[in-house]
């Protein structure tokens, strides 16, 4: 069961940092003065357990799926734009498309529910597990079985691809207002509070949003596992996302984490495995309102903060080159002995 998936642990890890952070401190640099840099290095050095990272074949998914809430007007776009993007991600056209030609990154597409038959092609990942979610105001978006199913298409997905290294990238009409629902079920937050202008609500129209969902969480409010939580308001997607964050962590696989909608799946699987949070990298804080209090409540530093709203894993391909560079850093930068450079402080006259 991927529900509570145990996490490659380093014996000694703790030895681990510390040869990780001596490296860092001995290189020919003011100490420090790489800032979160640093930081990043050694968060990805003890997820791969290595004082010498390597990131291998990135596969950047965009999961996709399509709500049955979305029929409740709290999207600005038609259900159709669901599968039209990924017919826009397919041929090369999106965003995340040239972002993941430009970094080398393996794009993948994730159908887990999109209401749409779509053509086999190279990219194309079918793992569907129906034509779009129930409309959680009348009742769970999933049910447990299907809920189960989408976790365990996310696990057996990662499993089938190459690389240490995940970026979560999503797609689907309406899942602002999922991801609004599960980070209130998750944090405590009222959901005025989690409640954004997703695909460019204006004020008005985000208030009718925040009154729907907020009948949405009265109609729910015997859910109380993760599990339930989940089936009950998430989605095809974010689920199957849940399952692939639980998988890439236990193979000790860097996860790179995009915006609101992936960090609300980062928040379940955190809900049922708190120790995945060790392979997370946050990508950006994005535009959304609700973004900003789920990285606090997951006590998470984003790399990046430029006003992105957009998904499709935009922000991960952007963090990218971080990643590369701290690792970089902490192979290939010289020490202060190796280059022959003077410590501050070191008394030595030339």
């Amino acid at each position: 069961m991927p529900f509570d998936l145990p996490l490659v642990q380093n014996s000694c890890s703790a030895v681990l940092q510390a040869r990780i952070q001596a490296l860092l401190d001995n290189k020919t640099k003011p100490l420090g003065s790489l800032g979160q840099l640093e930081t990043l290095a050694v968060q990805i050095g003890m997820a791969l357990g290595t004082d010498s990272p390597v990131l291998e074949q990135p596969q950047l998914l965009v999961f996709a799926a399509d709500h049955g809430l979305a029929q409740r007007g709290v999207s600005a776009y038609p259900s159709d734009v669901t599968w039209q993007m990924v017919e826009n991600f397919l041929s090369g056209g999106a965003a995340v498309s040239v972002l993941a030609r430009q970094h080398g990154l393996n794009l993948g597409v994730v159908d887990c529910g999109v209401r749409h038959d779509f053509t086999a092609r190279p990219g194309l990942l079918i793992r569907k597990i129906g034509y779009g979610t129930a409309d959680s105001l009348e009742g769970p978006a999933m049910s447990i079985h299907q809920c189960e199913q989408a976790l365990l298409n996310g696990v057996e997905l990662l499993r089938s691809l190459p690389g240490n290294v995940l970026l979560l990238g999503e797609m689907g009409i309406g899942n602002t207002s999922a991801a609004a629902l599960l980070m209130a079920c998750f944090t405590g937050y009222d959901i005025a509070e989690c409640t954004g202008a997703g695909t460019g609500l204006n004020p008005e129209a985000v208030q009718r949003k925040t009154s729907i969902l907020r009948q949405v969480l009265s109609q729910h409010a015997k859910a109380q596992t993760p599990l339930e939580i989940l089936a009950a308001v998430g989605g095809f997607e974010i689920a199957t996302m849940v399952g692939a964050v639980l998988q890439a962590a236990s193979e000790r696989r860097v996860v790179v984490v995009d915006g609101f909608i992936a960090t609300a799946a980062v928040l379940v699987a955190h809900a049922m495995c708190p120790k995945v949070l060790a392979y997370c990298v946050f990508a950006h804080q994005s535009g959304e309102q609700g973004h900003r209090k789920m990285l606090k409540f997951l006590n998470a530093q984003p790399l990046l903060d430029l006003g992105l709203r957009l998904g499709e894993g935009s922000g991960a391909a952007l963090a990218w080159p971080l990643l590369v560079s701290a690792c970089s850093i902490l192979r290939d930068m010289a020490s202060f002995d190796s280059a022959s450079v003077s410590r501050a402080g070191d008394s030595t006259q030339a």
